[in-house]
């Protein structure tokens, strides 16, 4: 998402806390997204997801997140949520992830906080 920044620019103090996913095709890392547990809430935020450039549209993404929902359920996490570009709720939408009233801006860019809840047993 941020190719023309260093990498020190995506890093995050929790970093370490994350459990980071990767995506490969010939031996290429194509996509990325970390995944933050917060225990005590059993929720978990998915962040720095993307793909690169030339493999956006072919569903790479979507296989990824796909499977990073179905870990998190394995947790037992009762909701994921992720702080969406605006422009990006409709893809969020096909994984079930909805809209709340929670929006803000950073960089310059429109966010909206989408959530999904799972249902417990």
């Amino acid at each position: 998402m941020w190719p023309n920044m260093p990498l020190d620019y995506v890093k995050l103090p929790k970093d370490k806390n994350g459990i980071h996913y990767g995506l490969f095709v010939d031996s290429e890392l194509i996509a990325v997204l970390s995944l933050f547990i917060i225990p005590d809430q059993k929720t978990a935020q998915f962040r720095k997801f993307a793909t690169l450039k030339n493999y956006q549209g072919k569903g790479y993404g979507s296989q990824l997140l796909n499977y990073v929902i179905g870990e998190a359920k394995n947790q037992k996490i009762t909701k994921i949520w992720c702080n969406a570009r605006i422009e990006k709720i409709a893809f969020y939408k096909k994984f079930g992830l909805q809209e709340t009233k929670h929006t803000f801006v950073k960089n310059n860019m429109s966010y909206v906080i989408m959530e999904k809840p799972f249902l417990t047993q």
